[in-house]
């Protein structure tokens, strides 16, 4: 699934596209919403929360896509055919282009954004991101494995699988590891955020500093292989409950139970 780096860029896309513009066509394909017809409405801009696309148009209205596992926006030429198939969720047309969701986990016409955001703990990409309230959140509840914690996007928003294992490594803290015994959870969000702020404008996850391919990341993607800095076999596990479970990958020697 994307992680709030890969949504962040997606906004700037969007935002590329059809800020500011008159939206000459809409086409909703969805059950709930296969009758909203935005035609004729100005594009506002598109911001990014956490994993949420937010595409602000005029008169109030929100139009809310999630990518989650496949999902993805095609920037076209206008009138160029598109995809085949059932590939097709959501169409937002102008005259000078159109912006066609493909495969998109959620679309949704909202007036009110609380409804889909509300409940997510700060962005991490945010302007108004708020360190002490996600640490204030994960906090909470400190019987919790940190490793579920900080996918928990009502905690903070933006952080995947990818983000989890590379932060977990970078502070050699074991991803089982109760929220109530990290003493330095601060810097633990802290180093987070900065991982994907680091990441925001450029495609690709680059965690190490190398951006040569098969460089990028000290553990993610590299289960069975020799750790980075001491050589032992990176562990590759599940966390969660079923049907839950998400990938988790770390070095049982720089990241000790």
């Amino acid at each position: 699934m994307p992680e709030g780096d890969a949504v962040y860029r997606t906004a700037a896309r969007l935002r590329e596209a059809l800020d500011g513009r008159v939206l000459t066509r809409t086409d909703f394909r969805v059950p709930r919403h296969a009758t909203a017809d935005l035609s004729g409405r100005t594009v506002i801009t598109t911001a990014s929360y956490g994993k949420h696309l937010l595409t602000r148009v005029e008169g109030g209205l929100t139009v809310h896509t999630h990518l989650r596992m496949d999902g993805s926006w095609r920037i076209m030429e206008p009138g160029r055919r598109l995809p085949p198939g059932d590939q097709v969720r959501l169409v937002l047309a102008t005259e000078e282009t159109q912006a066609v969701g493909l495969k998109l986990g959620m679309v949704d016409l909202v007036k009110d954004e609380r409804q889909i955001i509300g409940h997510l703990g700060p962005d991490l990409l945010g302007e108004g991101w708020d360190a002490a309230e996600a640490v204030s959140r994960l906090r909470a509840r400190p019987k919790r494995s940190i490793g579920e914690a900080l996918l928990d996007q009502r905690n903070l928003a933006g952080i995947g699988t990818i983000y989890r294992a590379e932060t977990l490594f970078l502070r050699g803290v074991w991803p089982w590891r109760r929220v109530g015994e990290i003493e330095n959870l601060d810097s633990l969000v802290s180093l987070a955020q900065r991982l994907l702020d680091a990441n925001k404008v450029h495609a690709g996850t680059v965690t190490t500093g190398d951006r040569r391919p098969g460089n990028q990341t000290w553990v993610y993607g590299r289960a069975g292989r020799p750790c980075r800095r001491c050589g032992t076999r990176i562990s590759r596990g599940e966390m969660g409950a079923q049907p839950q479970e998400r990938l988790i990958l770390w070095c049982g020697n720089c990241q000790p139970r």
